[in-house]
């Protein structure tokens, strides 16, 4: 088990503490962002940087909010030459900055199009190879999924959310097919993980935020797809499901 001790106490942050933690939350974005773009434009961006520049930034917001890491389970080693996709629970916004601090590997979010929108954050988003998916059109949706998986055989590891939306309450929502037509079609190590207490620091649909928040990431057992087929996916779908809610329990990842 591994414990990262980002803050001493839980409680609700008064209006001036969110006004900070959203104006910092912003400027570290913009900041990281800029590096990113800068280190494009002359050519000296690679993957470890952006890596190194994820994690970072990641680590700062977290401190921001003075949420306290908890990493329990078996974490895969993402570099034994397989493709992996961690599926994970998405309840905040603030699951990918988690998973980028709790788990090893050059770790990029299949993002929803309207994130590639954003001034900055969308332009370092697609230098940095995050793959977006237009799930609005789908040619495009097809031809976004065909790029995802050629990054996967290239050593990226792909962050997803089966749900899809986040959970304002923490439980595990219906899923979605796309992430896990994907991992049948690279023949992916799936990687389920469970956020716990997440939903608290930043709840969906609210401006409520509490600082202090105890957050347990929970790594359960890989699920192969090397071999399946489309006949498969409910089972796979069933899976997945079946693991993150015993992660999202009280019972210790196997």
């Amino acid at each position: 088990m591994k414990r990262l001790n980002l803050s001493p106490l839980t409680e609700s942050a008064t209006l001036l503490r969110r006004a900070a933690v959203v104006l910092g939350s912003v400027g570290l974005t913009a900041i990281y962002s800029l590096l990113v773009l800068l280190r494009a434009l002359f050519g000296r961006l690679n993957r470890p940087i952006v890596d190194k520049y994820c994690r970072e930034w990641s680590a700062a917001l977290l401190k921001l909010v003075r949420a306290s890491l908890t990493v329990r389970g078996e974490v895969p080693d993402f570099n034994d030459g397989r493709r992996y996709i961690i599926m994970s629970t998405h309840a905040s916004h603030y699951d990918i900055p988690v998973s980028f601090v709790s788990l090893p590997g050059s770790i990029r979010m299949l993002a929803k199009k309207e994130l590639f929108r954003i001034p900055l954050l969308g332009q370092a988003m697609a230098a940095a190879e995050f793959p977006s998916i237009d799930r609005s059109n789908r040619i495009r949706a097809v031809r976004d999924l065909e790029r995802a998986k050629q990054m996967m055989e290239n050593g990226i590891v792909l962050w997803a959310a089966p749900e899809g939306t986040r959970s304002s309450d923490g439980t595990l929502l219906p899923f979605k097919k796309g992430c896990f037509h994907l991992a049948l079609d690279t023949e992916a190590v799936i990687v389920p993980v469970a956020i716990r207490g997440i939903h608290q620091v930043l709840p969906a649909r609210s401006l409520q935020i509490n600082l202090g928040q105890p957050v347990d990431v929970r790594v359960g057992t890989p699920i192969e797809t090397a071999g399946k087929s489309k006949e498969d996916l409910a089972q796979i779908m069933s899976d997945v499901h079946q693991s993150l809610e015993q992660l999202l329990g009280d019972g210790e990842p196997e």
